[in-house]
């Protein structure tokens, strides 16, 4: 398990102590400073690097355990957590896995690539500059040899360098990310939409026929990691979310 050293934690005098504390874990965490698995700082080592009291430094812990990044253990110590493998309707979803759970055997193709500036249509679907560099894919997703879903994606080469020299021959665009990227806020959402010409082609459908359209677009911190457009023939697909009074269970 690799250490981390306390003076790593750089309060920035903003708010109650325990919130820097908290903010200070979060941000290293998030970066990639320290990754999955990375042991971190005892709370007698926090309490002398940063003079606060132990229930300041237990306090922020607790609450980064509460969201998921990190495990804290009696024997062990606190680890920073591995990102969650659950894939709910609002969770960023493993398209293989998704196939997978059908019982039914995965199968894509990059049907285009494009990297460089996006042309102006393509900016404007996904809300970029015209300045900004992107690897810009379609994908299709089959299930057992049928399409199951339609990918239109931008990786913004900024965020994510290692694009440049990946042909996602072995492993499909999103589970790559999952792998070679960090994120720290999403922006999610389903609408219902006709199929145009080209995509019903590609999905096997009728011109017109309803498809559900899921966007989502992924930042770390304030620099934008990746923005998606997933369309699946909507009599063939449902999302099932389930949740109650703290969030999804």
């Amino acid at each position: 398990m690799a250490e981390t050293q306390p003076d790593a934690v750089k309060l920035d005098g903003a708010g109650p102590v325990y919130d820097q504390i908290r903010r200070a874990i979060r941000d290293l965490v998030v970066s990639g400073a320290w990754p999955p698995g990375t042991g971190v700082p005892p709370e007698h080592a926090l309490m002398e690097q940063l003079g606060a009291s132990r229930m300041t430094v237990h306090r922020a812990l607790v609450q980064l355990a509460r969201e998921g990044l990190i495990v804290r253990r009696r024997r062990s110590g606190t680890i920073v957590a591995s990102p969650p493998a659950s894939h709910a309707m609002l969770d960023i979803l493993s398209i293989p896995e998704e196939v997978e759970q059908l019982g039914q055997a995965y199968s894509y193709d990059v049907l285009a690539r494009g990297d460089g500036r996006p042309a102006a249509e393509v900016a404007e679907r996904f809300g970029l500059r015209r300045s900004d560099k992107v690897a810009h894919l379609l994908v299709l997703h089959r299930a057992d040899g049928k399409p199951h879903v339609l990918e239109e994606r931008v990786i913004h080469v900024a965020a994510v360098p290692g694009v440049a020299g990946e042909d996602f021959a072995k492993t499909p665009p999103g589970d790559w990310l999952l792998q070679h990227s960090l994120w720290s806020q999403a922006e999610h959402a389903i609408s219902a939409v006709g199929a145009q010409a080209e995509e019903a082609g590609l999905l096997a459908i009728a011109v017109g026929e309803p498809c559900l359209l899921v966007e989502r677009r992924t930042w770390n911190q304030d620099r934008p990691v990746t923005a998606v457009r997933l369309l699946y023939p909507g009599p063939r697909h449902r999302f099932v979310g389930r949740f109650g009074p703290y969030g999804q269970i």
